[in-house]
């Protein structure tokens, strides 16, 4: 009895490696009433891709077949071709002792070397116009442009705005690639975006991740701050670059990072869209870019001043100085007065009050709204246009 059951437990110990190795090397041997036996068992697999060019919709007209993700390469190849690497090249500052004899004796005639800065830009017209930042061709003497299929094109400034940090650049060039501007109304926190530029000229290089917060303000980067921040990586070379949305569409130039090393760090500022695109109609058509202007020095009001003085409202912005004769100051604005309102429209804190002011037509009348100690009063001011900045060193 024990040599049967040894005989036994033997032949199914070779029977079960047998099958083993044949579900291994050959399944499809084993068969149930003609189907595979991983076919009785209910298992979630993803459809088939469909072949290149063939169609994703099944005859007679049914729902189109669901495919594989397979990333942000549609947005990527809709984009990248609008996006030009740019290269400002300025004059170097000569030697204050150029023009000593001695010094022209033992180190000869030295010519000031050029300096060569890099960034980007983006085709937002078949017309050859561009948009970059500012400060990428502050300076500049020559700025050359390269596309992304290789041609090359010098560069004309039609204007430059350093309160926003923008600049509209002109090419000469034929079929020219123009990106799409994109909505900023659709835009919200946690959508996905690439940011794609010419980072540190290693060649035309695309980052993704999210929009982090929008209008971003009081980072002192410009005068007019109301930024797309986002995580995906910006390094220097990528200003002037796109970020565009998951379509490819244009929704801000990148135009700073928050670095303590110089790299990225996850958290990149670009210009909205929006106000990229007022700012180049405005270059395009006149110029400059016309903006309201009252002529005082505004801070936010503290909790601290409201309470010292009794002001029955917490929210506004205290005037500090008033510049004699200007706007603000013909129409009775005082310093200690603290404006809550622009036509209308609330005022919280400085970069609000700047945004609404700058809103406003020159020429035109805007009712400001004042608390002045207990005493609410509405004035009536006489906008005027702002003045030209310099340039904001970066």
């Amino acid at each position: 009895m024990r040599r049967l059951w040894l005989i036994f437990s033997q032949a199914a110990t070779v029977a079960l490696a047998v099958l083993f190795v044949i579900n291994t090397l050959k399944p499809q041997w084993l068969l149930r009433d003609g189907r595979p036996l991983t076919e009785v068992v209910a298992l979630n697999t993803a459809p088939p891709l469909p072949a290149p060019g063939a169609s994703a919709v099944p005859a007679g007209g049914a729902s189109a077949v669901p495919v594989m993700f397979t990333g942000y390469q549609s947005a990527a190849r809709a984009a990248a071709p609008a996006v030009v690497s740019v290269t400002a090249s300025k004059a170097g500052a000569r030697n204050p002792h150029a023009q000593d004899p001695s010094f022209r004796f033992f180190f000869g005639e030295r010519a000031p070397e050029t300096q060569v800065g890099f960034g980007s830009g983006v085709i937002v017209s078949a017309q050859g116009i561009l948009l970059t930042n500012n400060h990428v061709i502050a300076g500049a003497s020559e700025i050359e442009v390269r596309l992304s299929d290789g041609r090359e094109a010098r560069a004309e400034v039609v204007g430059t705005d350093p309160e926003t940090d923008l600049a509209v650049l002109r090419i000469t060039l034929d079929k020219l690639p123009a990106i799409t501007l994109g909505n900023m109304q659709a835009l919200q926190v946690g959508d996905v975006v690439l940011a794609i530029g010419n980072p540190f000229n290693v060649g035309q290089t695309v980052t993704s991740g999210i929009v982090s917060a929008l209008g971003r303000q009081g980072l002192g980067l410009s005068t007019f701050e109301s930024f797309v921040q986002t995580d995906a990586a910006i390094n220097p070379g990528n200003s002037g670059g796109a970020l565009v949305d998951v379509r490819g569409h244009l929704v801000g130039i990148n135009t700073a990072i928050f670095s303590r090393s110089g790299g990225s760090m996850g958290i990149g500022f670009a210009i909205p869209v929006d106000v990229a695109q007022q700012v180049m109609e405005g270059l395009l058509r006149d110029g400059q870019v016309t903006r309201g202007w009252i002529g005082v020095e505004p801070r936010d009001l503290t909790p601290e001043f409201a309470e010292n003085f009794h002001l029955p409202i917490k929210d506004g912005v205290l005037i500090t100085g008033v510049l004699q004769d200007g706007p603000a100051s013909k129409g009775g604005l005082k310093p200690g007065d603290v404006v809550v309102s622009v036509g209308g429209q609330q005022v919280s804190n400085t970069a609000q009050l700047l945004h609404s002011v700058a809103a406003l037509k020159p020429g035109n009348t805007a009712t400001i709204g004042v608390q002045r100690g207990a005493q609410a009063l509405q004035l009536s001011l006489t906008i005027a246009q702002r003045p030209k900045q310099t340039v904001r060193p970066r």
